[in-house]
């Protein structure tokens, strides 16, 4: 089968990694359950269009019991002999069924067409047949998908059947389709309009972050009290938690023997701080593309933003944007409008280095112009290379992203952090109960503590949004000690 010829031909390994994943999935429901077992819920959409040819790619394999590059796909039984459902909405966009019939006829689905709502049409479907487990096209990034793993049995007050997961850990891809009802145009892909006011729209694949995949689909969301009262909830942590938050990454081996010194990223942090943005995370990795690709990884699905720097440019040892392509499991493709950057910023005299550093990550790039900037400063999805190598090409570079991100409404611009700091001569002792005490009655306050030497004085922090309720933090610690226990640090 192609599909499976393709990915094992590819240099791509975390694509390998994901598709071997996935059979293996298939391959153990088919092995648990027989075929009349097993069922497809396929809606036309972007997941379960690629659940489809991963599945058909699993059962012949799981018949054959070797890879299909070896075999004829002439010998191969064309049709697919697992049951497919489809349930059809006269809310869903005409497209929609469209293809998803087309589909069915093109690769010989045996399709069930269910028109009840979800619930009730599986109650029917597994009533009649005996269906014990489906195969469901859900990410780790659906709203559906959590607490779910690769198996997963139905919730409580559903009918009960196993839900097969194959392309739980895979990434983002293209955009999202609601029904006519809830689904717009995303705003984020408008890139120009005509003479007569008509809005034009990139392709949905160059959406430049995925997370915002269902940007297109309306949402009413509810809100609640910060200081809402819920069982075994930590407030303060919940607080922190739902504000912006980023992760600041440093690629070189020199900070890491200790050759170099790393300003850039404390200046950084700073500059997140002073936009009311979270830093969760600050971490350095070697020069070696597994080593970013996963660091990348990690970071990239559990912050709102992720800034890297270091790495960037024609050396051997810059291998910092071939690891971000490999973390999104895209690969390295030429850029002919950053190609034409670097033309005028370095000319014909370093050819082969030019178009290797024009090599940029195939599908989810996006160069953000400056005026004031040489080269256009590059996004991949959440992620953003700065190329700054001192505090002082970081601060040109911070002024033309706040500009940009403004303009695109791509950074979230909120009140910034101000803190206020204490100094005394108490024992970490003596301050650790009055300290906890003060964090729990001021849960969005953060109160932290440090030495500049271990026999100086601990500097109390306060770090909030809220000028009032730090300075009532302070106050009601001062209250706790003796007058004169605390000092202000300017």
């Amino acid at each position: 089968m192609e599909i499976d010829k393709a990915v094992r031909e590819s240099d791509d390994i975390r694509l390998k990694t994901k598709y071997n994943n996935a059979i293996y999935v298939i391959q153990r429901a088919l092995a648990l359950y027989s075929v009349e077992e097993v069922a497809f819920s396929f809606n036309g959409g972007k997941d379960s269009t690629v659940l489809l040819h991963l599945l058909r790619a699993g059962y012949y394999m799981h018949k054959a019991g070797t890879n299909l590059s070896t075999r004829d796909p002439v010998n191969d039984e064309t049709t697919f002999p697992i049951r497919t459902i489809y349930f059809e909405s006269s809310s869903a966009f005409p497209e929609i069924n469209s293809f998803t019939y087309d589909t069915a006829f093109v690769y010989k689905l045996q399709m069930d067409i269910i028109r009840l709502d979800f619930k009730s049409g599986l109650e029917a479907l597994l009533k009649d047949k005996p269906i014990r487990a489906i195969f469901l096209g859900v990410r780790i990034g659906d709203p559906t998908a959590v607490g779910q793993e690769q198996f997963s049995p139905s919730s409580p007050g559903w009918p009960p059947f196993m839900r097969v997961n194959p392309i739980l850990d895979w990434s983002y891809s293209y955009t999202s389709i609601g029904s006519i009802h809830d689904t717009v145009p995303n705003a984020l892909l408008c890139h120009t309009k005509t003479d007569n006011s008509e809005e034009k729209y990139k392709p949905a694949y160059l959406l430049p972050d995925g997370r915002l995949e269902r940007a297109g689909r309306v949402k009413k969301l509810t809100s609640q009290p910060l200081n809402a009262v819920s069982n075994g909830v930590n407030h303060e942590e919940s607080h922190w938690k739902s504000m912006s938050t980023a992760s600041v990454i440093a690629v070189g081996d020199e900070i890491l023997s200790g050759t170099v010194e790393d300003r850039v990223g404390s200046v950084l942090c700073r500059k997140l701080h002073s936009i009311g943005w979270v830093v969760s995370h600050v971490s350095i990795t070697r020069n070696d593309i597994d080593a970013v690709a996963d660091e990348v990884d990690r970071q990239k699905s559990t912050n709102d933003m992720v800034f890297i720097y270091g790495g960037v440019g024609p050396l051997p040892s810059d291998v910092t944007v071939a690891g971000i392509a490999k973390a999104f499991g895209v690969r390295m493709a030429p850029d002919e409008e950053f190609e034409e950057y670097l033309r005028h910023l370095i000319g014909e005299r370093c050819t082969g280095d030019r178009n290797e550093m024009a090599q940029l990550p195939e599908g989810i790039t996006e160069l953000m112009h400056h005026d004031k900037l040489r080269v256009p400063l590059i996004k991949c999805q959440n992620v953003i290379i700065l190329t700054a190598t001192n505090a002082a090409e970081l601060e040109k570079e911070w002024d033309c992203l706040i500009e940009l991100m403004k303009s695109n409404e791509l950074l979230v611009m909120t009140e910034p952090f101000v803190s206020k700091r204490l100094a005394t001569t108490l024992s970490d002792v003596e301050a650790a109960q009055p300290l906890s005490d003060i964090a729990i009655k001021f849960p969005d306050v953060y109160t932290g503590a440090y030495r500049e030497s271990r026999g100086g004085s601990i500097v109390i922090t306060f770090t909030g949004k809220d000028e009032a309720r730090i300075r009532a933090a302070a106050e009601a610690l001062c209250k706790k000690f003796h007058p004169g226990a605390f000092s202000e640090v300017d």
